[in-house]
């Protein structure tokens, strides 16, 4: 059974960081990839950022230069670092861990973010 657990999300102003997490259980290395999702209200879930277990990176325009997906293999986590932050980027922010023909999701974090 794969767990994802998001944290870190929460209410900033415009202009500044976040730092969401996706703990996993167990290796991370045994799914070819692991992706940050977001979905704001009323509208379709979208991709934000993906990596591969090879390491490739991919990212939505919207957020290209400012977010920054990575991985702690030794703490089973991936982290999308979030620069520069825009109204725009507020959502329910949601870890993917493909492996194979499998989805896996966690149940998401908040991020707002507003003046």
């Amino acid at each position: 059974q794969v767990q994802l657990v998001e944290s870190g999300g929460g209410l900033v102003q415009p202009g500044e960081s976040l730092r969401l997490s996706c703990a996993a259980s167990g290796s991370i290395f045994r799914f070819h990839a692991m992706n940050w999702y977001r979905q704001a209200p009323g509208k379709q879930r979208e991709l934000v950022a993906a990596i591969t277990s090879g390491g490739s990176t991919n990212y939505a325009d919207s957020v290209k230069g400012r977010f920054t997906i990575s991985r702690d293999s030794a703490k089973n986590t991936v982290y999308l670092q979030m620069n520069s932050l825009k109204p725009e980027d507020t959502a329910v922010y949601y870890c993917k861990a493909v492996q194979g023909p499998l989805d896996y999701w966690g149940q998401g974090t908040q991020v707002t973010v507003s003046s």
